[in-house]
């Protein structure tokens, strides 16, 4: 080691680089130069100089370029995430047991819900559609603009005090109550949106112009992408896991901080196009101003939660999709594409896929119900 350091000493000194001979150059200029003394003599800042050549005169023999100071090429590349990696799965850190008792849990929820809000001889959830008919005088779309302003109410109010209904019941317990109240409420107005959709004034008919069919089903298929990033915490979702209030940053947050809401414009686009109906337009326009206030309110939850960590994704990460990316507020890395070929992604592929091929099965099972 003694010989090498030797041996590379002596090569640093036989064979300056470029950089010192600029910096010697430097260093010669005439005696009125600031910060060098007369005659070349160096002060205190070229000694800086001479230092800084020494460490580029070790880059240079590193390696075998020269380096002079420049924009180092990290300042291109992504800052370090402030928020969570979204979408990760690792199999080895999965338990057998929490997807047996997530399984279980599904089954459960399944057959609460139809006994308890779905079966007209047993549920409530037909007393539930007779209420707001009669209240709205049978006028479909009053009862889907009251159906959906009661789930905008329970869903973001629960969600709005949800840091102290966690410290009083706990973070399962209130996830429990959550998904108790909203999941029917919800249930009730998708299957009243199948069976009304058409009802109402027809603004317009265009599924026989050639392309519309393609452009909706893209749409669509493209909205789900964006709808559903509680795929990345399944187990949270049923309370297996300790839910939390997560601070996604990769993959489709980088795009838009609000997926959900650019998921919602897009699958409201696309069947109010296809559907053309004032029922459909109604509640197109109740879906949309109830994610335009979970924009506002999500921002404002993780603002109280996350403070300036918060603050941070906000500045690098826009409401409207690509805005901070053509800004270069969003630095996107080069293997960018890879935030998306993880497990919760295909999930959704094959979810919307099977949602495209049982919607006549929706509709039956929609009808069956009678509200």
């Amino acid at each position: 080691m003694a010989v090498a350091a030797q041996c590379l000493r002596c090569a640093l000194v036989a064979r300056p680089s470029i950089a010192q001979q600029r910096i010697t150059k430097v260093n010669n200029l005439g005696g009125g130069a600031r910060g060098f003394g007369i005659g070349g003599a160096p002060t205190s800042i070229s000694r800086r100089y001479h230092g800084l050549g020494r460490v580029l005169v070790f880059a240079r023999v590193s390696n075998e370029s020269e380096v002079l100071p420049s924009a180092s090429a990290d300042d291109q590349s992504p800052p370090p995430l402030v928020g969570e990696d979204s979408a990760v799965f690792e199999l080895q850190s999965q338990k057998l047991s929490s997807w047996l008792y997530f399984t279980a849990i599904l089954a459960a929820v399944t057959v609460v819900l139809y006994f308890a809000w779905l079966d007209p001889s047993t549920g409530y959830g037909t007393a539930y559609v007779d209420w707001l008919s009669t209240l709205t005088n049978n006028s479909p779309e009053l009862v889907i603009t009251a159906m959906l302003a009661i789930f905008a109410l329970v869903h973001s109010g629960l969600a709005s005090f949800r840091d102290r209904g966690e410290q009083l019941i706990g973070e399962r317990a209130y996830r429990v109550v959550f998904a108790g109240l909203s999941l029917p409420l919800a249930v009730s107005a998708v299957v009243y949106f199948i069976n009304h959709r058409y009802e109402g004034a027809q603004l317009w008919h265009v599924q026989d112009v050639p392309g519309v069919h393609q452009l909706v089903w893209l749409l669509s298929f493209t909205s789900f992408f964006f709808l559903y990033p509680s795929t990345f915490n399944l187990l949270e979702v049923a309370a297996v896991d300790k839910p939390k209030l997560h601070m996604w940053e990769t993959g489709i947050m980088r795009i838009t901080r609000h997926p959900q809401m650019v998921g919602q414009f897009m699958w409201c686009f696309a069947h109010t196009l296809w559907i053309g109906s004032s029922f459909t337009l109604t509640t197109s326009i109740g879906l949309l101003a109830h994610h335009l206030f979970g924009v506002w309110n999500g921002d404002r939850r993780l603002s109280l939660r996350y403070g300036d960590a918060f603050e941070a994704v906000r500045q690098r990460t826009s409401v409207v999709p690509f805005v901070a990316i053509a800004q270069g507020r969003q630095k996107l890395p080069r293997d960018f594409y890879k935030e998306f070929l993880r497990l919760p992604y295909l999930i959704i592929t094959a979810l919307t896929l099977g949602a495209y091929f049982s919607h006549p099965l929706l509709r039956l099972g929609s009808s069956s119900l009678h509200w």
